[in-house]
């Protein structure tokens, strides 16, 4: 039998890991208004901007403005991520109510992503943590291509395991997975988390997943059985790898939308309206000018469907 757990914290990151792939620039106003309506919401946690280096996310340039801009919502973790020291630096100077690090379990990704093989890659997220901790802002230690990589292929518990083991020796005990391709099944995914938790019992694990193949919703059902407190995903289902294979088609987040819609279905407390979300996911998608990706934008919540039915019923009497 399935466990799942009562309540879910869902983390969405269009503002950061949306916005730094997208396909042309977003303006800073755009990008202020996005995560003030995100606030509006009700998101507990909001992930704002990457600060790393504007010449490595050029879209992300205005991370300081964005940060200082932005209505802070009493009561909303306002994160920012922080591939390097410097960065880590960045982000406790714009006062980022929480810290992102950044891994990932391939390391020919990793190679193309930061330019630092593993040990340079543990090194430097040490460093992040120990720079936040000195600040007293939390810290999460994102690994991504935590499951499988194109140019690696399937990834070994082992190895991923081997690397938290490095950083929570270090002190890091909030993590997340991330099915960074959207190519992940769901054994591999509730294996993975359940090992972690059994090796390293004060950890908490979170899950980030992408939808290329459709397994997202599946996975995300495998990391609440295996025990993760926290899930991620992306209003519109914008965003995704930046350094993938570019014939792959997208490799965008699974929407938050749809996360929040199957978890409230699943009487999952997430402390979000469902058609609350919805709205706020159509309103940012005319701010950015696109056309969500989530299925809830496409066929409505139950209510909305059952109102819909009601009408056509008085409309078309059998």
């Amino acid at each position: 039998m399935l466990h799942i757990p009562s309540t879910v914290k869902v983390v969405d990151v269009s503002a950061r890991d949306g916005l730094q792939s997208f396909h042309r620039w977003v303006d800073t106003d755009t990008k202020i208004q996005m995560v003030d309506r995100l606030s509006e919401a009700g998101f507990s946690v909001i992930e704002v901007t990457n600060f790393a280096r504007p010449a490595v996310i050029p879209y992300l340039k205005d991370a300081e403005e964005v940060m200082a801009r932005i209505r802070r919502k009493p009561g909303v973790t306002y994160r920012a991520q922080a591939p390097n020291p410097r960065g880590a630096e960045r982000a406790v100077e714009s006062k980022a109510d929480e810290i992102l690090g950044l891994i990932t379990a391939s390391e020919a990704y990793n190679l193309k992503n930061q330019n630092m093989n593993h040990e340079q890659g543990i090194e430097a997220a040490i460093k992040t943590f120990n720079i936040a901790d000195r600040a007293h802002t939390p810290f999460v230690m994102a690994i991504g291509m935590a499951y499988f990589c194109p140019y690696e292929g399937v990834i070994a518990d082992e190895r991923v395991l081997g690397i938290v083991d490095r950083l929570y020796n270090a002190g890091i005990r909030r993590y997340y997975y991330a099915g960074s391709l959207g190519m992940e099944d769901p054994r591999h995914v509730n294996r993975l988390i359940r090992k972690t938790l059994d090796k390293f019992p004060k950890a908490e694990v979170g899950f980030h997943a992408h939808n290329l193949a459709g397994t997202g919703t599946a996975n995300i059902v495998a990391a609440l059985d295996a025990g993760v407190s926290f899930v991620e995903g992306s209003v519109c289902g914008i965003g995704g790898g930046i350094a993938t294979p570019t014939t792959m088609g997208s490799v965008g987040n699974l929407p938050t939308e749809d996360i929040v819609h199957l978890l409230n279905e699943m009487s999952i407390d997430t402390g979000l309206d469902t058609e609350t979300v919805l709205d706020a996911a159509k309103d940012i998608a005319r701010l950015l000018d696109i056309t969500p990706l989530s299925y809830l934008s496409q066929c409505g919540t139950r209510r909305q469907i059952s109102m819909t039915a009601a009408a056509n019923a008085r409309e078309h009497p059998v």
